[in-house]
């Protein structure tokens, strides 16, 4: 789950990236709901107005630092205008939030809520931005309160998509995952163009909650719309299997791969041994040995090994040698050199064959049995050369072992007719 909530988290600072620098703007405890203010819209004297217009245009040049100056001095010769103060503040906190002083502007936004004398759509737009800032101070519960408030206050037709998307990042990191498809969810509704890390919130949600069908279905509509992003794919095959849907899970992840998306080992092996256990073993090997190939999957025994199992499930004997011949190379014993052994005592390659056992028994580390089947093998190669002396020697050797003392003696005894066939 560390992966999944680690994709959780990056989902959601991109959300708060995008949402801090967007809309527009609010504070009070929730409880202020219900509550009616008395404070109407009073007019500014000429020249403070002037002096604010001018100050606006400042910002606008962003000249935060002549804005700001100019704001403290007009301040500091205001002492019993609460409104006045109030609009000071607010100013100051908004050139503050431009410069990304966060803090300060925090401070502004709280003091001009706290005067009280703002009018309602002022006063409780400024804690839609103090909402945000006290997500980026992590005051979670906080920036929750003040969101509500604004939510209660601000007409529907004002409640934007960002602002969803704020409360839905306030939820997660409250880890109130089912608030958090609640908003998210809503946002995506009512966005035409919801943004690629919405729903990487909200799939994050459904993967916390244990909604592997939802997530399906989420990314299902994610690779519509951002079908190059390999993650996807993959996320959504590891889900179908993870439902016991394998069928599926195959089919997305092949898909991928046919769109050449597939670039690391863990991609390859895991398309591999869906193809195996679907019982498709000639594309399992052709896709694993490709992947060892092209340099994305290591070349290691126990690939190698892989690659030659399948090939052989699929009844390619020469390409399963060539594998079994290339895992033996890496191996520390000689298993798969007596594996190798084997097929080619099937196919009657005395020659070969007597090359791989004699591999095998070299490189040792064979437990009894294998000791046994091995020697019983070299001697079958041997004897398949005409050379009856190597023969009778290994089979004499195999009877040493119980696991192959009777068929050791059954050729053994065919060796002696055939000897005095030959003699007669």
């Amino acid at each position: 789950m560390s992966r999944i909530r680690n994709r959780f988290l990056v989902a959601v600072a991109l959300l708060i990236v995008g949402t801090i620098f967007s809309a527009g703007v609010v504070f009070a405890q929730a409880s202020e709901c219900g509550r009616q203010r008395k404070v109407g819209v009073k007019a500014l004297d000429e020249i403070t107005w002037k002096q604010l217009n001018k100050v606006y245009e400042d910002v606008g040049e962003k000249q935060y630092d002549k804005a700001y100056d100019v704001l403290i001095k007009m301040l500091s010769r205001t002492s019993r205008d609460r409104y006045l103060q109030a609009i000071l503040n607010q100013a100051l906190a908004q050139v503050e939030w431009s410069r990304e002083n966060f803090d300060p502007a925090l401070s502004y936004f709280e003091k001009a809520v706290e005067l009280d004398a703002l009018p309602d759509q002022a006063h409780f737009s400024l804690m839609y931005q103090i909402a945000q800032l006290y997500f980026l101070k992590e005051r979670y519960q906080d920036a929750l309160d003040r969101l509500e408030l604004w939510f209660c206050k601000s007409p529907p037709e004002k409640i934007t998509s960002a602002a969803w998307v704020l409360r839905a990042s306030i939820y997660a990191r409250q880890e109130n995952f089912v608030k958090t498809l609640e908003s998210i969810e809503t946002a995506i509704a009512m966005d035409e163009d919801p943004k690629e890390a919405w729903y990487q919130l909200k799939l994050a949600s459904h993967y916390e909650l244990e909604q592997y069908p939802q997530a399906a279905e989420t990314l299902e509509t994610m690779i519509i719309r951002w079908p190059e992003k390999k993650l996807y794919w993959t996320q959504l095959s590891q889900i179908y299997y993870k439902l016991k849907q394998d069928e599926k899970a195959l089919a997305i992840i092949a898909l991928a791969y046919r769109r050449n998306m597939l670039d690391k080992q863990s991609d390859i092996t895991y398309l591999s041994s869906l193809y195996s256990s679907a019982d498709v073993p000639y594309k399992a090997a052709e896709v694993l040995e490709k992947g060892i190939n092209d340099g994305i999957v290591k070349s290691t025994q126990s690939h190698w090994t892989a690659v030659a199992d399948s090939w052989y499930s699929a009844e390619e004997l020469e390409k399963a040698l060539v594998a079994y011949e290339k895992a033996g190379k890496a191996a520390k014993d000689g298993s798969l050199d007596l594996r190798r052994g084997y097929l080619l005592i099937d196919l009657e390659r005395w020659p070969d064959a007597l090359v791989a056992l004699n591999a095998a028994l070299e490189k040792g580390g064979l437990n009894e049995r294998k000791t046994g089947e091995a020697y019983l093998l070299r001697g079958m190669a041997q004897f398949g050369l005409n050379n009856f002396d190597g023969a009778s020697s290994d089979w004499g050797k195999a009877r040493r072992y119980s696991r192959t003392k009777d068929a050791a003696q059954q050729w053994i005894n065919h060796l002696q007719e055939e000897r005095r066939r030959k003699a007669s």
